[in-house]
């Protein structure tokens, strides 16, 4: 396998996007009231990061039958660093509490689209 800096230069050389994110992966501690109760602190915590910038996307996943909902989550940081990106998801109140635990990846973006659709006189603006 080769290291993460190299093939990140090798996929913007091929003229691929190699825009590093930071993947944080949420999961439940154990007590599901925990989490519950952590939820506005982390809400708000999320809109302070998004503010700042350093929330690209964020919200809950399913479980693997996508019919329920089991406290688990996905967020993605812009960060300087590997370092930067850990101490953002480590202040998030779920991680901070106890009520979550997280894992944290590098995500190189190559491919992909967004389809931003503002509308001037109703002051819309639609994202798919």
């Amino acid at each position: 396998m080769p290291k993460w800096d190299a093939y990140k230069a090798e996929a913007r050389s091929r003229g691929a996007l190699a825009l590093e994110l930071y993947v944080v992966h949420s999961t439940p501690a154990g007590d599901p009231a925990a989490v519950k109760d952590a939820l506005p602190d982390h809400l708000a915590y999320q809109a302070e990061m998004e503010a700042r910038g350093a929330l690209a996307f964020a919200g809950p996943l399913s479980d693997e039958t996508g019919d329920e909902m089991q406290g688990m989550g996905l967020i993605v940081y812009r960060a300087a660093s590997f370092a930067a990106a850990r101490a953002l998801a480590e202040a998030d109140p779920m991680h901070k509490t106890g009520a979550r635990s997280f894992t944290l990846r590098k995500w190189l973006v190559n491919e992909g689209s967004l389809t931003l659709s503002v509308g001037l006189s109703g002051r819309t603006v639609g994202l798919s």
